[in-house]
């Protein structure tokens, strides 16, 4: 009955020091009340029983406990069922565009670039819960890993399964990644339509200039926001193949073309960011995340179940007993 309780005037509950006082008033007054027989010896008393003394103290209890139940009740104790509900009011519309050549097989960032990526965008995905999100991966190509969708599950499952594959043509197509990313949101209706593409190398393949791609961009209204990521300086990167068809590794040259990364982000209205180690790209995630906050609407409505009547119901009766007992088993005032 008293679950999730709360009191409607707490500071009611001061009237509970009333109930000491009562007690002292109740003591000093049973003495004052109680005569004295002063005798040599109280030995032709023994085997009395003073049970009907010690009883009458139980109608000052039944008071007491009444007055409590009444202060309680005054404090108006209820329970409250708050349900909730939520609608989105400016939903945002979000392409992942994901650089998948082998250079992000570079273990500067751990355990590779490539794996750090997929960790820290698994989060950030999960931090959209009223938002579609859609993935592009390439390399010397592009194509849709999964369309925008509100679906998490299905977006995480992609992620999970972005890999490293000799099956894409190599090289890095950022302007192919970006015009992709565009293509998906173009015929977007959301409020907000977002890419964040993220590489770690320079435009060396595709037939789409990216400076093209990002005035188509521009004129579908959508917002790039662009990650470089990889150390300064040298990478442990892939540089061939071995005979048993595994990756040789070796100490390669950090180059990303920044300029044009900046310069796509600028041209769109998003930003250019740089990540150096994993705690840099995680924290570039979580700045875009608050950069694009998605208009949420929530009503809340509250259903309130008064709880005072029982303790009314209780005091009540507890009075009615020691009336009716003051006035047939005691008659003297307790």
């Amino acid at each position: 009955m008293f679950n999730n309780i709360e009191f409607l005037n707490k500071e009611l509950f001061w009237l509970l020091l009333l109930l000491p006082l009562a007690i002292v008033w109740y003591v000093f007054k049973y003495q004052r009340q109680t005569a004295e027989l002063r005798m040599s010896t109280t030995q032709g008393f023994k085997g009395t029983s003073s049970f009907w003394t010690l009883f009458k103290h139980f109608l000052f209890v039944l008071r007491l406990i009444a007055l409590a139940l009444i202060i309680t009740a005054i404090a108006r104790p209820r329970t409250v069922d708050v349900s909730t509900k939520t609608k989105t009011t400016s939903g945002i519309d979000i392409v992942m565009a994901i650089d998948v050549s082998a250079s992000m097989l570079a273990r500067d960032l751990k355990p590779s670039r490539l794996d750090a990526l997929k960790n820290v965008a698994s989060e950030f995905i999960d931090g959209r819960p009223n938002d579609r999100i859609g993935l592009v991966e390439y390399a010397g190509e592009a194509y849709t890993k999964t369309p925008i969708t509100s679906d998490k599950n299905i977006v995480q499952r992609a992620l999970r399964d972005i890999k490293y594959n000799t099956i894409i043509e190599s090289g890095t197509a950022i302007g192919m990644g970006l015009a992709t990313s565009v293509n998906r949101l173009k015929d977007s209706k959301a409020k907000s339509k977002v890419i964040i593409l993220l590489t770690d190398g320079v435009n060396n393949s595709g037939f789409i200039d990216p400076k093209i791609a990002s005035e188509l961009a521009v004129e579908y209204g959508i917002k790039t926001y662009t990650i470089g990521i990889g150390t300064n300086g040298m990478a442990l990167s892939p540089i061939g193949v071995l005979p048993n068809n595994q990756l040789q590794f070796g100490r390669v040259q950090v180059e990303i073309d920044e300029t044009l990364l900046k310069e796509i982000a600028d041209a769109t209205g998003g930003k250019y960011f740089r990540a150096t180690n994993n705690r840099k790209l995680a924290e570039i995630y979580e700045e875009i995340n608050k950069l694009e906050k998605t208009e949420i609407e929530e009503k809340k409505y509250y259903n309130y179940q008064e709880k005072y009547r029982p303790l009314i119901l209780v005091a009540g009766l507890l009075l009615l007993l020691e009336l009716l007992l003051r006035n047939t088993l005691f008659r003297s005032f307790v």
